[in-house]
């Protein structure tokens, strides 16, 4: 699958059915040496995207449950959380 295909999906995490972003407001995390997407690392977003929260939250690619037409569902773990 090519990075413009994910463009646009939004991101969904199976716990909580929460919206947690769209691929594209996203940064992805990758690795220099085989050029594999590591995590993607979607920013913490509050009052319907006026004021950033000032964090963000790392999903590693094997969280990844499911890359459908419109969405990407994820399982994050609390632990994942990280904040700047």
């Amino acid at each position: 699958m090519r990075l413009s295909e994910l463009s646009g999906k939004e991101i969904v995490d199976v716990k909580k059915a929460e919206r947690l972003g769209v691929l594209g407001q996203t940064d992805l995390e990758i690795d220099e040496s085989t050029g594999q997407i590591q995590a993607l690392l979607i920013p913490s977003v509050k009052w319907f995207g006026f004021r950033k929260q000032g964090g963000e939250i790392r999903v590693p690619w094997q969280h990844i449950k499911k890359i459908g037409t419109d969405m990407i569902i994820i399982d994050v773990h609390e632990g994942e959380k990280v904040e700047e």
